[in-house]
Formats: C-alpha cells, sequence, structure tokens
C-alpha cells in the first residue's frame, strides 16, 4: 500500500511512510537546509561488499560541505559516505578512512557522479559525467559491512539519525544506482550518457523502496521524454 498525499501539482508529490515505488523519471528535490528532512532507502537485504559502484545524479549550487549518499551501520556512522567539501572535493568516507579527490564544481547543473571500489587492490575511482578521475588506493583488505541505514539528504551521525542541518543536501538527488561489483569504464560512460539503464543490484532507483520523511518533493524530471 502507498501512503501518498497529493498537494499542489500533479507532478510534485509529497511523500510520508513507506512507499513501495518506482522512481524512474522522478527526482528527489530538498529545497532548504534543515535537519528534519531525508529520505531513507530500503534495498533488499545484501551481505558485506568487497567491491561496489555507486552512481547518482546531483544538481546543488551549496557551496558548503554536505552528504550526497549517507551509509551507517551499527560499527560506524560513516561505513560508507560521498561527502561533498567546501573546497570542491568530492570524497569518499570508509570509516575513520577519508579519500579526497579534487573534481569539478558540484553546481545548478545536474551532474552524473559515480565511485567504485575494490577490496583485493584497494582500488578507488571517481567518475564524474563519464570522465574517469586518477585511481587511489585505500581500504585494500576490507568490507563495507551490510544491516546499516542508507540517508539521502542528511549525514548520519549514528545509525538514523543525529543529523546536522549544516551537512544537510540543498538540491536536486536522482538516478541513485548501487551495485556489489565494478562497474566497466564502457559502462559507466554509458550510464552517464543514456536513460532507462538497468538498475543496480543492491539499490535500483527503478524499484528500490523508500521512506520519505519532511517536505521532500518528488517530482517528474523529463530527462528521458522524447
Amino acid at each position: 500500500m502507498k501512503n501518498v498525499i497529493l498537494l499542489g501539482l500533479i507532478n510534485c508529490i509529497f511523500l510520508v511512510g513507506l512507499v513501495h515505488g518506482d522512481l524512474s523519471g522522478k527526482s528527489l528535490v530538498f529545497s532548504s537546509q534543515t535537519d528534519s528532512i531525508y529520505v531513507k532507502l530500503l534495498p533488499a537485504e545484501f551481505s558485506h561488499l568487497s567491491a561496489f559502484t555507486l552512481c547518482l545524479r546531483a544538481a546543488s549550487e551549496a557551496k558548503r560541505g554536505y552528504s550526497l549518499l549517507s551509509y551507517a551501520t551499527a560499527s560506524t556512522d560513516n561505513e560508507l559516505l560521498l561527502w561533498h567539501n567546501e573546497n570542491t572535493k568530492l570524497s569518499l568516507y570508509f570509516g575513520s578512512d577519508i579519500f579526497h579527490f579534487a573534481l569539478p564544481e558540484t553546481d545548478a547543473l545536474l551532474r552524473h557522479i559515480c565511485v567504485s571500489w575494490d577490496s583485493p587492490t584497494g582500488i578507488i575511482t571517481f567518475w564524474f559525467n563519464g570522465v574517469r578521475s586518477l585511481r587511489k588506493v585505500g581500504n585494500k583488505g576490507g568490507i563495507v559491512r551490510s544491516g546499516g541505514t542508507f540517508i539521502l539528504g542528511q549525514e548520519q551521525d549514528q545509525v538514523g539519525g543525529k543529523f546536522d542541518s549544516k551537512q544537510s543536501f540543498v538540491g536536486e538527488l536522482t538516478d541513485v544506482h548501487l551495485w556489489d561489483h565494478v562497474l566497466s569504464a564502457n559502462s559507466i560512460k554509458a550510464l552517464s550518457q543514456g536513460c532507462h539503464s538497468a538498475g543496480g543490484n543492491i539499490i535500483s532507483w527503478h524499484t528500490v523502496q523508500y521512506e520519505s520523511v519532511g517536505n521532500v518533493k518528488i517530482e517528474a524530471n523529463h530527462d528521458c521524454s522524447f
């Protein structure tokens, strides 16, 4: 069942509670800096990750630090954190380890961002609109633990909460996907350029269940209209 409250325009939906949903062709719009607005993604259960590829599209004019995706477990609130720094860097947090990448500034243009990691080699790579960054090595032999909580719009300082409005995301997020393996360069380039692609096998924007808290707008983005 869907608990849906329709307010205003038909293409703008405010959602409360658990939604068994298809977010294809839709964007999350976070319109204000606050510690009370967020979306919890509810993927199917998965085992510990020894590799991953995380992709999303984002646009924000905020010049401060903010979270693009926060994954927290009982072991650490930064089990996996994709973070935008105020100094135009994107960072990947693995618990106490942080890896900074100097990449183009995120702004009002919707950008396609991917990051991949492989435990046996420790290689971390960012992709920005299909263009690869240099590679760095970190958390070699490590894992990303299962059983945690995925949050969009806020940065978790404890599982599912303890948010700080100064770290909140203000802007538009869409096409969030997570795979349990490293995608090929050709696949990531195709994702950055196309629509209607296959979704992640852990998180797929097309099928993932989610819980919306606060005044989050779910809007049709028409990015794939032909």
